[in-house]
Formats: C-alpha cells, structure tokens, sequence
C-alpha cells in the first residue's frame, strides 16, 4: 500500500494483436498476482515512457515481436484489493516477429467463439463484453 493508506495505482498499457480472425493472449506466469490467468500481452508503463511506447518495448520484451500501436480501443480503472490498476488497451499491428512466450507462461490465438475457453482478470470484463459484441474487431 502507499503511505496515504491508498493501494499503489499501476498503469499498464494492453494490445489487441488481431491475425486472420483471432486475438493473440498471454497466460500470466502461475506464481504471480493473479497467476495463470489470460490477459491481453503488455505491461507496465515506466517513468516518462507514453502508453504506446511501454506497450512497443513490453511486447518486444515479453513476445519478441514489433508492433505498429495502433489506436486506443478501452480504458479501464480497476480495484482490486492489493493495487489499483489502470489499463489502457490499443489496437496493434504486428510488423515483425512470430510471438513467443518470453516473459509469460503461454501464448495462444484465440477466435471470438473461443474467448470463454479462458479466465481472465476481472479488470479485462468489460472489453471482453465489447469484443464479444462486436466483429468488426476481428477483421
């Protein structure tokens, strides 16, 4: 907790990487905060770095690809009990590389109809209502 009593806020940036109709997800490594669960692949934003830029660098990082970021598709505050975290989740094209799980357990492509298949954390409920509902996403 930070020194106000508050949980400590977490700002994450988010890709949605689409190819040929599926989404790409990452499973969090199982010993961690909310281990083994999906998640859209990115990370952590540093001190000075631009959501589109922490989400470039995490995902050359963690999934060995370059991304085009592309435009901002959600942004979601959630509270949990440990932290307050806020994400911000964009469209990205992926310019080069083949995903690999380097800093996460899994990876998978997944279609619309395949999304339920997955737990994610409960802040991804409320894009995961707005891909579900709407194709255009997927194309």
């Amino acid at each position: 907790m930070a020194e106000s009593g508050c949980p400590k806020m977490i700002e994450v940036a988010a890709g949605l990487v689409f190819r040929q109709g599926r989404v790409l997800l990452a499973q969090r490594f199982a010993g961690g905060h909310l281990g083994g669960l999906w998640e859209f692949p990115g990370g952590k934003r540093e001190a000075g770095e631009s959501f589109p830029e922490a989400l470039r660098r995490e995902l050359q990082e963690e999934l060995g690809i370059e991304v085009e970021v592309g435009e901002r598709v959600e942004g979601i505050v959630h509270h949990y009990p440990e932290r307050v975290v806020r994400l911000e989740f964009f469209r990205c094209r992926l310019c080069q590389g083949e995903p690999r799980p380097l800093g996460c357990a899994s990876l998978v492509w997944a279609a619309p109809e395949e999304l339920d298949r997955y737990v994610f954390p409960a802040a991804d409920e409320r894009l995961l209502a707005r891909l579900r509902a709407a194709p255009e996403f997927w194309r």
